[in-house]
């Protein structure tokens, strides 16, 4: 098992789906997590945000966040 340190520091959702869906293959693959939200990456802490907004490749954060939350991985902000 190994560790995992996964930093956001941007308000876009490029950036953001890639950090939350990097995070839950770590995580779901028995590895420890932590999430840092920095900078303008602490935008993403606000519940009404719209998490569903698509990336190019057509997936969204929503994708991916709600499995860390449901999976209690610790979220820094």
């Amino acid at each position: 098992m190994a560790n995992f340190l996964f930093t956001l520091s941007r308000n876009e959702t490029m950036p953001a789906t890639r950090c939350f869906q990097l995070a839950k293959v770590a995580h779901s693959q028995g590895h420890k997590v932590d999430l840092f939200l920095l900078d303008d990456g602490v935008l993403w802490a606000d519940k009404n945000r719209d998490f569903s907004e698509k990336t190019p490749t057509g997936d969204c954060p929503n994708d991916f966040l709600p499995y860390l939350v449901e999976n209690e991985v610790p979220i820094y902000v």
